[in-house]
């Protein structure tokens, strides 16, 4: 039976080898004992017929030997080939772009999001073939020169406005250095600088918002303890236009506050059952008196079947009565608004609120849901209006499973349409079986 023991290195031992390998050795060496003594009777010297005989023994242990090197190398080489596709398939299966190059700054190899992002690099091209940036490139050298791993932001504007994270690193310090590799990664950061942004002007019109009203407060008071002291009517009128620019503020944090909450909440699904129609009509009915003030008739149109969806219905009579409520403030010229509650087969329920006044034009539309976004500064505010009903309007919505489809054409009006997920819909139908 063969021993196949190991040592403490996990290794099965020397021993059995060494014994296989003398056993190989005997013939060969019998031979060679016998070429040493046809040396002798052909008449050399003992010493001569010695030499050939050590010559040949010699020979057989060293060519064993020289055979088995040449087969580790070839194994090392392998093995490094094995390991050197292993990592490309590795940087292959990477979502971030990946590009390898060596000293040379030669592209040795470029993942698919790489190629994606930059462009196919030609073989064995340099990086500056597709990469024209100074600032990177500059980044390239001091690694390649330094051996030390380095990062830098960067920014594009064409196309499209993009941030990358831009790190090159060596792969293998410790190689020579005509044989390192270098790996460079681009991690995309313009989603995370675009939120930057909206934070930082979010904080700024927040600000100026609440600053104008405040410091027309403190205009109006420095006047009453100044000039306007004893004066009563001045100060009857003062008073009006104080209470007018408290309520401002007032409406304003608290749509703050409610942007606040929504965004809190906005990955938590509503679950109540909301019959759309009743809604609306609910909406109407609060809304009426101020679109008789405005002269504006409110044409209602209900579906036969109820149109019921999963929701929150304060949510939902939030998100009406800002539409509604725009309709009629910014199209009062059109003196109408309809409102449409459809349920198309197949899909889900639609809520219309349009108007006929004069209209957005189509560069403001993409726009008209963002935090203090307003088409009209000046016509906004005389409305009393924050700029931020129609952002609290997409948070509900969002959290809703709905969208908000805006259309608008210049001097004909406006629509706003509320398209709810056919998926929530027949959950609600599903629970309303349930409980039948």
């Amino acid at each position: 039976m063969t021993d196949t023991r190991q040592d403490p290195t996990g290794e099965p031992q020397a021993k059995p080898r060494l014994a296989a390998r003398a056993r190989g050795l005997v013939r060969p060496l019998g031979v060679g004992l016998v070429v040493a003594v046809a040396a002798v009777l052909a008449g050399l010297e003992a010493w001569e017929a010695i030499a050939v005989y050590l010559v040949f023994a010699i020979g057989l242990l060293v060519w064993p030997t020289g055979r088995e090197a040449s087969r580790a190398r070839a194994r090392a080489r392998s093995t490094s080939v094995a390991a050197h596709h292993s990592g490309f398939a590795l940087i292959e299966a990477l979502d971030l772009p990946t590009i390898v190059f060596d000293r040379e700054t030669q592209v040795v190899h470029q993942n698919l999001s790489a190629r994606t992002l930059i462009g196919d690099f030609p073989q064995r091209a340099a990086l500056s073939a597709r990469i024209r940036s100074p600032v990177i490139l500059d980044l390239v050298a001091r690694v390649v020169a330094r051996g030390i791993p380095e990062s830098i932001e960067h920014s594009e504007r064409v196309p499209s406005e993009r941030w990358h994270e831009v790190r090159v690193a060596p792969v293998n310090p410790a190689a020579e250095p005509a044989r390192r590799l270098y790996v460079m990664t681009f991690r995309d950061m313009t989603e995370a600088r675009r939120m930057d942004r909206m934070r930082t002007d979010f904080v700024a019109n927040a600000s100026h918002e609440l600053r104008t009203p405040l410091a027309s407060l403190m205009g109006f008071i420095e006047t009453m303890q100044g000039p306007a002291r004893g004066d009563e009517k001045a100060r009857d009128q003062f008073f009006g236009i104080m209470l007018e620019q408290a309520q401002r503020m007032a409406r304003l944090i608290d749509d703050l506050l409610s942007l606040s909450r929504l965004e809190m909440r906005a990955h938590v699904a509503p679950e109540g059952s909301v019959d759309l129609g009743k809604t609306v009509t609910h909406v109407v009915d609060t809304l009426k008196p101020m679109a008789d003030d405005l002269g504006i008739v409110i044409e209602l149109s209900l579906p036969e079947a109820p149109a019921v969806v999963t929701g929150d219905v304060d949510e939902l009579i939030q998100v009406f009565s800002n539409l509604v409520e725009n309709a009629c403030k910014y199209g009062q010229s059109g003196k109408r608004v309809e409102i449409l509650v459809t349920r198309p087969e197949g899909e889900g329920p639609l809520v219309t609120v349009r108007d006929f006044g004069p209209g957005i034009p189509k560069e403001h539309v993409p726009r008209l849901t963002e935090r203090f976004y307003r088409v009209d500064v000046e016509t906004s505010r005389t409305k009393k209006g924050t700029g931020l009903g129609l952002a609290i309007v997409k948070h509900i919505l969002t959290r809703h499973r709905a969208r908000l489809i805006i259309k608008s054409v210049p001097g004909e009006g406006s629509s706003f349409t509320v398209k709810f997920s056919p998926a929530e819909t027949a959950r609600t139908d599903a629970i309303k079986e349930i409980y039948k």
